[in-house]
C-alpha cells in the first residue's frame, strides 16, 4: 500500500475548510444550548486503523458515544463523545431537568445527545458539500448499544487500503459562565482524503476562495 500523504498546507486548508463548517454548525448549537457555542479543529492526523479504534475504544466505558456517517461523494463519520458530566450539565441546560443524577440514559436525554449530534453533523455537510461543490449528506445519527470500536472494525476491514484522516474537535459552550467542552472525533477514508486533496488543487490560493463560502 502507498501511504497517502498530503501537503502541510494543503492539511491547513482542510482544517480551515472544517472550521468554517464548524462555525455554521456552532451557530445552529447555540440554539439548543442556549449560549455562545465555539467549535473549532485542534489537530489533524493520518492515523493508522488500529489506532483509530483504540482511541475510540479508550472512551468506550466513560462516555456515551453518538455516532452519524457521512456520505456520497465524500465518506466519513463523526463520533461525539458525551461524559456523564456533559449528560448532566446538558441535560440541566437544554432540557431544564433539575438534580439529574448520572446514570442510565432516559428517553429524552438520549433524544436530546441524537439531536446534538445531527445539528451538529448537518451543519457541518452541508458547510462542506457547498464549499467542495461536493453531493454529500449525514445519516441519521445512532447511539450505538454494542461496542463502536467493533462495529468499526466491521466496517474498516470491508476497505483494507482504508488509512483514517482525523479531526479531533473541541465543542466549547458556555452556560452562566462555565465552559463545557464535549470532544468530536471527525473522520475521512483515503479515498476520500484524496478527493478532498484533488478538489483543493482547483483552489486559487486566495482567501476569497473559500473564506467567502
Amino acid at each position: 500500500m502507498t501511504e497517502t500523504r498530503a501537503s502541510e498546507l494543503e492539511l491547513d486548508i482542510i482544517k480551515e475548510i472544517l472550521n468554517i463548517g464548524l462555525a455554521r454548525a456552532a451557530d445552529s448549537f447555540a440554539t439548543v444550548a442556549k449560549d455562545k457555542v465555539l467549535l473549532k479543529v485542534p489537530d489533524i492526523q493520518l492515523i493508522k486503523v488500529e489506532d483509530l479504534l483504540k482511541l475510540v475504544a479508550k472512551y468506550e466505558n466513560t462516555h456515551t458515544i453518538i455516532q452519524s456517517d457521512i456520505k456520497g461523494d465524500l465518506n466519513g463519520a463523526t463520533l461525539m463523545l458525551f461524559s456523564q458530566e456533559h449528560i448532566v450539565r446538558l441535560s440541566e441546560v437544554c432540557l431544564n431537568l433539575k438534580n439529574v443524577k448520572k446514570g442510565e440514559l432516559n428517553s429524552m436525554q438520549e433524544s436530546l445527545l441524537l439531536e446534538i449530534s445531527n445539528i451538529i453533523t448537518g451543519a457541518l455537510v452541508t458547510q462542506l458539500a457547498n464549499i467542495l461543490k461536493a453531493n454529500i449528506y449525514g445519516s441519521p445519527p445512532k447511539a450505538p448499544k454494542n461496542y463502536v470500536a467493533d462495529s468499526l472494525k466491521d466496517i474498516l476491514v470491508q476497505h483494507p487500503l482504508f488509512q483514517p484522516l482525523v479531526f479531533t474537535v473541541i465543542t466549547q459552550f458556555t452556560n452562566n459562565s462555565k465552559v463545557i467542552q464535549l470532544p468530536l472525533l471527525l473522520f475521512f477514508d483515503t479515498s476520500t482524503l484524496l478527493k478532498i486533496l484533488n478538489i483543493i488543487k482547483t483552489f486559487e490560493f486566495t482567501k476569497s476562495n473559500f473564506l467567502d463560502k
